[in-house]
Parts: structure tokens; sequence; C-alpha cells
């Protein structure tokens, strides 16, 4: 039984940083699908970037690229995101997932979930 947990995330103002840290059990990090996704009150949850081992490719929603970004320590188990630049459109709950395998951007690739992490930019 895979189990994730995160930590990190709360209230920044418009233009700071956070880090979320996203901790694994039960299964080796280095060569598994890890991603990292959002769900905002009222709607769905949407994909935010990804680590795809085998193709060697780190991947990020249009809305993030170049503020976010992704990183894995495979000794430790643990996925991060690197918060920057935050907006007020960054209000969400986030999510870790894991593992992975066809589409990284579908929510339905995947088989595991943190707890998940609110985050929260002020205006």
């Amino acid at each position: 039984q895979v189990q994730l947990v995160q930590s990190g995330g709360g209230l920044v103002q418009t233009g700071g940083s956070l880090r979320l840290s996203c901790a694994g059990s039960g299964r080796t990090f280095a060569t598994a699908i890890m991603a990292w996704f959002r769900q905002a009150p009222g709607k769905e949850r949407e994909f935010v970037a990804a680590v795809v081992p085998w193709k060697d490719l780190i991947d990020y929603a249009d809305s993030v690229k170049g503020r976010f970004t992704i990183s894995k320590d495979n000794s430790l188990n643990t996925l991060y995101l690197q918060m920057n630049s935050l907006k007020p459109e960054d209000t969400a709950v986030y999510y870790c997932a894991a593992p992975g395998g066809g589409n990284h951007r579908l929510v339905t690739t995947y088989a595991y979930w943190g707890q998940g992490t609110q985050v929260t930019v002020s205006s």
C-alpha cells in the first residue's frame, strides 16, 4: 500500500513563495511518474506539473510555467513543488499523485494521492 504524506502550504501574499513536499512510502520514486494537481472551490482537479522519468520529461501547465518548479529527491522518496511569484489564481488545495502511466496530465492516470494541502494567496 502506497502512502503519500504532504506538508507545506499556507497563506502568503501575492508575489510570495511556498514550497510543498510529498513524502512517499511503499514504492521507489526513481522510476515512477510523480505529479502535482490542484483543485479550487467549485472547480475540477487540474494538472500542475509532472516528472516522467523514462522520458526525462518535466511538464508544466501553462498557467504555472516560469513560476513553479517540480523536483524529486529519490533517496528520500520525496517530491517537491517550489512555487514562486504566487498569484491569487493559484489559491487551491494542492495534491501530489503517484504512480502514473499513459497521459500524465489526466487525473485518471494516477492510483495514489496525498491528503491535500491548502495554498491561499492574498490579493
